[in-house]
């Protein structure tokens, strides 16, 4: 099956957003268990470009997928869990990218909502909070999308 075209992020409101983030039904991955078969040769390099042995994965619909057996251990490690198989993948920094950036209200009242890089949409809140953490290089800021799993927000997005 075809992947959707995302909507037009500029023209949906931060409600719109809310609403598809809460319609998008993703896979229980935190209710699979199955048993550890091995290291899955993929890597998230922290740019959010997914690769497989080497090779970057350019079809948006496969990172997509793939990114929905997403789930992050306790030990802080990543694997892709689907009923029956879990694999290590290799992740540089965090999973995602917050790519694009909407803001409504101002001070207190303001509302925050992302894009990832792959597609998906979360609007900040006190179940997606972000943090920052201060590096060499400035400040670093992360918006938490489920199961641990974080995205780093986009240095141009930050600075937006």
């Amino acid at each position: 099956m075809p992947m959707a075209p995302p909507p037009d992020f500029d023209t949906l409101t931060i409600a719109d957003i809310a609403r598809l983030a809460d319609s998008d039904r993703l896979p229980p991955v935190e209710r699979w268990h199955p048993s550890h078969c091995g290291d899955s040769e993929m890597r998230i390099a922290r740019d959010g470009t997914w690769f497989h042995q080497g090779a970057p994965l350019v079809r948006p619909a496969m990172v997509r997928a793939f990114s929905r057996v997403l789930r992050r251990e306790p030990d802080g490690s990543h694997v892709l869990v689907t009923p029956v198989e879990k694999l290590d993948i290799a992740v540089e920094d965090a999973p995602f990218v917050a790519l694009e950036m909407k803001l409504e209200g101002d001070g207190r009242d303001a509302s925050l909502a992302f894009r990832l890089n792959t597609g998906e949409l979360v609007v900040a809140s006190a179940d997606h909070p972000l943090r920052f953490e201060e590096r060499d290089d400035g400040p670093h800021p992360y918006l938490h999308v489920r199961g641990g799993l974080e995205a780093l927000v986009a240095r141009s997005v930050y600075y937006e």
